[in-house]
């Protein structure tokens, strides 16, 4: 039973460093939101299979509606307050159509 447990707590870790994390300002992660072009919220969604709802509320929407949480956590603070983003997936293919259109 023990092993059993170790066993478990040792995937939960591994699993843990797996998740990309990465923490910015609110204004920084709007920045890139509004340097995308027109389009790249519904390219996000398809290319992760997910609803473009859930892609604006990564970058700061509140529509729980029809979109879901995203594992985006915000702290007051300077600049907007801090991001912590639990995954970086968006965020990642953002950065990519931002460097396609440069």
């Amino acid at each position: 039973m023990f092993i059993a447990h170790l066993r478990i707590l040792f995937l939960q870790t591994i699993l843990i460093l797996n998740v990309m994390t990465k923490t910015i300002t609110f204004n920084e992660l709007r920045r890139v939101k509004d340097a995308l072009p027109s389009g790249s919220m519904t390219r996000i969604a398809e290319e992760l299979g997910l609803e473009k709802e859930t892609v604006r509320n990564y970058f700061g929407g509140h529509d729980y509606k029809d979109g879901k949480s995203c594992g985006v956590h915000i702290e007051p603070g300077p600049d907007g307050g801090l991001v912590m983003l639990d995954d970086t997936k968006i965020l990642e293919i953002a950065h990519r159509i931002l460097e396609e259109q440069a």
